[in-house]
């Protein structure tokens, strides 16, 4: 059941990206936590350094597939969390992210904190005549906000995010209408859905409960009693 509702909340936004596609699709993308911090828990985060960059790129691809070769799709990267998890994979994760914008024409941004995503969303492109499509989130998040760098720079808690008391600072004209937002992380539909459509005017779906990132396919709810709301 679980499966087929988020398959329907895919439909919607392959709708929502036809009517759309002259617009901007965003795909923000939280950081990995560091092994020094979850290695002691009984189930640590983050095995994988790109759980949330590879879960983006399954949706690039087939919001590329939808748009076609020439909608503009960015993707916002918390850059510093691949910079502190590159030292412990021993790999070069910028130059990853960066063939994967060059692979799919992204648009790519790197950002620090919700400060300069709330900037980017409001100015970063002229929104009298590009608007918002689409928005969707993939990374750590509470009920209340999005953590770009859970257990990265402290254990079990983070330095960056977007709060939704900072929601009001994005400007409401800035989406298409019915434009297709959805957060991938844990809780969002618990509390931060409400503020965001308090905020915004539009209506984000988010999980009540956790998600889990998977391998090769889009992050899926947890247990039987969670589910997905707008």
């Amino acid at each position: 059941m679980k499966r087929l509702l988020v398959i329907f909340s895919l439909a919607v936004a392959v709708a929502a990206q036809a009517r759309g596609a002259s617009g901007e699709y965003i795909l923000l993308v939280g950081g990995p936590s560091l092994h020094q911090w979850e290695q002691y828990k009984a189930y640590p985060h983050d095995h994988w350094w790109a759980n949330f960059l590879h879960a983006a790129r399954l949706r690039i691809e087939q919001v590329r597939a939808q748009l076609g070769p020439d909608a503009m799709i960015t993707m916002l990267v918390y850059k510093q969390g691949y910079l502190d998890r590159a030292k412990q994979e021993h790999q070069d994760l910028i130059g990853y992210i960066n063939s994967v914008g060059e692979k799919f024409h992204l648009n790519l941004i790197y950002f620090q904190n919700g400060s300069e995503v709330i900037n980017y969303l409001n100015n970063g492109q002229n929104r009298e005549r590009l608007k918002i499509t689409g928005f969707e989130y993939f990374g750590h998040s509470n009920r209340a906000c999005f953590m770009f760098d859970y257990s990265n720079n402290i254990d079990s808690a983070c330095k960056s995010w977007l709060h939704d008391s900072e929601l009001t600072k994005i400007s409401r004209g800035i989406f298409a209408r019915r434009a297709y937002i959805k957060s991938w992380g844990c809780h969002t539909g618990e509390e931060m859905s409400k503020k965001w459509y308090s905020a915004t005017g539009t209506h984000m779906i988010g999980a009540v409960g956790k998600t889990q990132y998977m391998m090769e396919e889009l992050p899926i709810l947890v247990s039987q009693s969670d589910k997905w709301v707008n």
